[in-house]
């Protein structure tokens, strides 16, 4: 199932709104053997970063075979063994990975979903005991040059309650991602009643 209002820009000015391996520290993606999992890898470019960060498997989901293809590209062009794209419904069919099996979720762009807090339990049931997310999403402002609609894009504060919902810990409430986005770090707890 497509996102709704999920349309992605041309790759380079994609890319010109952001500075991935900054972005991933601030969002505290900092242990060097921590299997990720991104949900809507789109053209890979948090993918390959993340990659770059840890020794662990990326596991790239994606429902485009196309974006999927071009993050595989572009592993293979940085020398990245350890990136693993998949053809993933995750919206509508979770992302088929274990419990507590990987060490980081990214949730970039992607908390405009029809089920957001779906997709953030999906993260929180992945992730190890003591794992983190990373939630990035557009600013509320209609200035920004691309983003879904102000009618269905999460303020900062909606993600923060989500992902206090879906269980997580708010290891850090808000970070300001210039010039058009915002993100959080959420934190599963070491223990956890499932």
């Amino acid at each position: 199932m497509k996102v709704r209002d999920s349309g992605m820009p041309k790759e380079a000015m994609w890319a010109a709104f952001f500075d991935p391996p900054r972005i991933l520290a601030q969002l505290r993606l900092d242990d060097p053997a921590a299997d990720v999992v991104e949900f809507g890898c789109g053209y890979g470019t948090f993918t390959i970063a993340a990659a770059a960060r840890t020794r662990g498997i990326v596991y790239a989901l994606d429902l485009e075979s196309g974006m999927l293809d071009m993050t595989r590209r572009s592993a293979q062009q940085a020398g990245l063994g350890n990136v693993r794209p998949l053809r993933r419904d995750f919206v509508a069919e979770g992302t088929g990975l274990p419990d507590d099996s990987v060490g980081y979720a990214m949730l970039f762009n992607i908390l405009h979903a029809e089920n957001p807090l779906g997709l953030l339990r999906e993260a929180h049931r992945v992730l190890q005991p003591g794992g983190k997310l990373g939630v990035i999403h557009w600013n509320y402002d209609a200035s920004t040059p691309r983003g879904p609609d102000l009618s269905i894009r999460p303020r900062p504060e909606q993600c923060q309650a989500w992902t206090r919902e879906a269980g997580f810990a708010l290891a850090v409430p808000f970070v300001s991602l210039p010039p058009y986005h915002y993100g959080l770090v959420g934190e599963k707890p070491a223990t956890h009643k499932p």
